[in-house]
């Protein structure tokens, strides 16, 4: 099975502390990187995950708040110098645009030597926004002090897996390995025919990745992530800052474990602390209470989907 992988570059929320970076993640899926949310200091954390300039082509902002998005001038600008030629992708709400070709104007009048192309994102709509040969990201509406969307990341159904015992005893060749897979049988010289159902074990079930960023806590949203193996939701604080939460258009803890219990996820993520936490343990307790199989989030942490 392919790597379908969560890599965590930044897991506060708007004050940046000697702890935490500002929300941003990388979705790694069958050799594809996907950047979600793009902090202050994307570049210097992409450098420290490992992870590969080169293969990131799309990056998914959620919101116009600064912590999810003022590394992207910096992590563009670095993508430059680094001579990329690949087009780089963004997809964030409408009103980036501007802001994004100003900032394009003001610091490279002059060719970076790629393509920036933006591609606006309808905040209030569920509805895929990206899709290739194995993969579709569709937006989530989420309910925040301005428009924000997170993202859903689902694999597209792969092909049965040849037995490998069945090439050698029937001497398959591979001109005919595509096919089988596709769904046929294969014919020996003398005329008899091996069915699909004997050569093949069955394809890996598709794996799927919910982020859902700043939001209220919202009792329908478990129905938009249904199922998902893993879902990210932020937790900016503990129950006895519920009030808050509601105030400023967050979540709890343990709000967040709800819609993973509502939604029958496999696993949930925690993150976007608020820096007043230097122990984040309180959150993990108050979720675990509700949905056991939940994990904090911290910088340089990879968690398999």
């Amino acid at each position: 099975m392919e790597p379908f992988r969560v890599h965590i570059l930044g897991c506060g929320s708007a004050l940046p502390t000697l702890r935490h970076m500002s929300s941003m993640q990388v979705v790694e899926c069958r050799g594809k990187l996907f950047m979600v949310d793009c902090g202050e200091g994307a570049q210097v954390q992409l450098r420290r995950s490992g992870l590969s300039f080169e293969k990131l082509g799309h990056i998914f902002i959620t919101h116009l708040h600064g912590d999810h998005c003022f590394g992207l001038i910096g992590i563009i600008s670095t993508f430059g110098l680094l001579g990329r030629i690949a087009t780089l992708h963004i997809h964030a709400p409408e009103e980036l645009r501007p802001m994004l070709q100003a900032q394009l104007d003001m610091f490279f009048n002059y060719d970076i030597g790629y393509k920036v192309e933006f591609h606006g994102v309808d905040t209030k709509k569920q509805q895929v926004i990206y899709e290739d040969r194995s993969l579709t990201v569709e937006t989530i509406p989420l309910n925040h002090r301005m428009p924000c969307a997170g993202y859903l990341f689902r694999e597209k159904p792969s092909l049965p897996h040849i037995r490998r015992e069945m090439i050698d005893l029937y001497n398959i060749p591979v001109s005919q390995i595509n096919n089988i897979k596709s769904g046929q049988g294969y014919t020996l010289s003398d005329g008899t025919l091996i069915p699909h159902e004997k050569l093949v074990t069955p394809a890996d079930a598709p794996r799927s990745y919910a982020y859902c960023s700043d939001t209220r806590y919202m009792p329908e949203l478990h129905k938009m992530v249904k199922g998902v193996n893993t879902l990210y939701h932020e937790s900016t604080y503990a129950q006895d800052k519920k009030d808050g939460a509601e105030k400023y258009y967050h979540s709890t803890a343990q709000q967040a474990a709800m819609v993973a219990r509502d939604a029958q996820a496999g696993k949930l993520l925690l993150g976007h602390y608020s820096a007043r936490y230097n122990d984040e343990t309180v959150l993990l307790k108050e979720a675990q209470e509700i949905f056991p199989n939940t994990y904090l989030t911290d910088e340089m942490k990879v968690f398999d989907v």
